[in-house]
């Protein structure tokens, strides 16, 4: 029952889409409805705001890391072990995709992806960001770069803290990145995929 609890709070906290929430409190058009439709710190960005983007990107992080965190310190005094936490891990990144709170309609999971990794172990989470900073670096796609990222993200947590539980979530949530990024491999694959820096569509002004 209680690690039916904290997988119920990790879903809950993941549901919290910060893309919506900082665009409201900040008078921006709903992200849903400009650009790729995708509720995450890059389409934000397309508003020109830059604080806006920003906010939402550490929000959606640190949603990711306060889940796992907050199991890894408190669930084990509920008989929660560590193959719950990680349930809870995969649980925050569900929500995120599918949040309760917005019609089910979420991200991509790419910050919160990363704040379970660094949650999980700070070497996990620091290997993946520099192997999304290395790609970014190179090539500019950001969408490559968090896709290689997924592959890179279950060895790293592997070799770190072997074939565990984390591993495992680990593993279905790199699935679920890939699985939410298929049509920008199809751009990738065709060449039509934007590069960071590329002008793109921005987002209507605020009522109109």
């Amino acid at each position: 029952m209680a690690t039916a609890a904290f997988i119920l709070i990790g879903y809950l906290i993941g549901s919290l889409s910060f893309a919506v929430i900082v665009s409201k409190a900040l008078g921006l058009p709903d992200p849903h409805s400009y650009g790729s439709g995708n509720p995450g710190a890059t389409n934000v960005l397309r508003t020109g705001n830059k604080l806006a983007a920003l906010l939402t990107l550490v929000g959606d992080g640190v949603k990711g890391w306060l889940a796992v965190f907050l199991a890894q310190r408190f669930a084990w005094h509920f008989g929660v072990d560590d193959t719950g936490i990680a349930a809870v891990a995969l649980a925050v990144f569900v929500g995120h995709l599918f949040p309760v709170f917005f019609r089910f309609r979420g991200g991509k999971g790419v910050a919160t992806a990363a704040g379970v990794l660094f949650a999980i172990d700070w070497r996990i989470g620091l290997g993946t960001l520099v192997t999304w900073l290395v790609i970014v670096f190179f090539f500019r796609y950001s969408s490559l770069a968090a896709l290689v990222a997924a592959v890179f993200a279950p060895f790293a947590t592997a070799l770190v803290l072997g074939f565990n539980a984390y591993a495992g979530a680990v593993l279905v949530i790199s699935a679920l990145l890939v699985w939410r990024h298929a049509e920008n491999i199809r751009k990738l694959l065709a060449g039509t995929e934007g590069r960071l820096g590329e002008k793109k569509e921005k987002a209507p002004a605020p009522g109109g």
